[in-house]
């Protein structure tokens, strides 16, 4: 499929597994937005101030972003195990101390919650981990560095509790892919032709894949909308988060990690915020960095199949995470448009896009 000569292109509305929407004013200008990218699920990361860690909690935050946009399956993430799996809740979001944004009342020894995942893994419950290691937790740690040096610590998480599932969020780094490789799975290592992979149970550890880790690496670092955390790194991390996207390995599927921050906060700030927002057209932006990649001679038009990107984008996410397939369906065409630089509500609420003004992407619509 070369998608530089596709003009129409029709594909399961994708599920984004990894996404921030905020609150107040800046949640209700996003979530809206949600569907202009294609996207009829989302998984809701609970950064926001103050941290979202009890089930009463997560059900308000989540009855107010289904208020906002009814059209969307919502799923967030607390801390109380037993209660949450209860309540129907999926899945607990660990973040190390200070590595992003809103983590100051992040963990610092991941030993003191070996009781928590024990009881995750008993509730068939995911953990979702931002993977890098604290700057401040020995000399040597670099955001180039941060996330490779954590990878000791996911694979002694697999080893101490091997049927927990574990989603290692947006991989940067060659190096973490192939930890996700090597790490146990009920479906490693088989290889099943679809769609008899979506008859097993995916357990064990998988990750997510930004969209903008597809294009960006860290010679962008100087653009502060494409400043995030973890950081984009080399060029050749890019290319093998290109290749895992379109090698259909079902341990790797989308989420974009768009994290919205106010245009005037990014624009001229001498500390930008972290966070790359790229909402509106997250499927849109995965296709272009395939585009890309073509382009430069990393994979070939052939690579790249509809059922890849139905995998990746749509399918991957929804098995791992037991939800059902969508019947939602979404048309992408050629129509010469062009990343928009901004949103705006019209209280004056801005948020800058990823690439704005970037042109050649795909236009998006919803099949009735």
């Amino acid at each position: 499929m070369h998608l530089k000569e596709v003009t129409r292109l029709e594909l399961p509305a994708t599920a984004d597994m990894h996404v921030h929407l905020r609150q107040d004013k800046l949640m209700e200008l996003v979530t809206p937005y949600i569907r202009h990218g294609g996207v009829d699920t989302v998984f809701v990361m609970p950064n926001l101030q103050p941290p979202i860690t009890s089930v009463s909690q997560a059900l308000e935050y989540k009855a107010k972003l289904q208020a906002i946009e009814p059209n969307v399956y919502t799923a967030v993430t607390p801390e109380t195990i037993t209660e949450a799996a209860k309540a129907g809740i999926t899945g607990v979001k660990v973040y190390p101390q200070g590595v992003t944004t809103n983590s100051a009342a992040g963990v610092s020894t991941y030993e003191d919650f070996f009781p928590v995942f024990a009881e995750m893994e008993k509730q068939d419950m995911v953990l979702n981990l931002h993977g890098e290691v604290p700057s401040t937790s020995r000399p040597g740690i670099t955001d180039l560095n941060a996330e490779e040096e954590f990878l000791p610590t996911l694979k002694m998480l697999n080893e101490k509790f091997p049927k927990l599932r574990i989603i290692l969020e947006h991989c940067t780094t060659e190096a973490a892919l192939n930890a996700v490789r090597e790490c146990s799975s009920s479906v490693g290592g088989m290889s099943f032709s679809f769609p008899s992979r979506f008859e097993m149970e995916m357990d064990g550890i998988l990750a997510t894949i930004t969209a903008h880790h597809l294009y960006l690496t860290v010679h962008n670092k100087e653009d502060p909308f494409a400043f995030c955390k973890p950081i984009p790194k080399k060029a050749s991390d890019r290319d093998a988060l290109l290749k895992a996207v379109i090698s259909g390995e079902e341990k790797f599927f989308f989420g974009s990690d768009s994290a919205p921050h106010l245009l005037a906060n990014k624009r001229g700030a001498q500390s930008p915020p972290a966070g790359v927002f790229t909402q509106p057209c997250v499927t849109q932006y995965v296709l272009l960095a395939l585009e890309e990649a073509v382009e430069r001679g990393l994979i070939s038009a052939d690579e790249i199949t509809q059922e890849k990107l139905e995998n990746f984008l749509s399918r991957f996410g929804r098995k791992f995470y037991k939800l059902p397939q969508t019947t939602n369906r979404i048309v992408l065409e050629k129509k010469g448009e062009k990343i928009p630089e901004s949103i705006k509500s019209e209280d004056g609420t801005e948020v800058g896009l990823s690439r704005g003004g970037d042109g050649g992407v795909f236009s998006l619509s919803w099949t009735a």
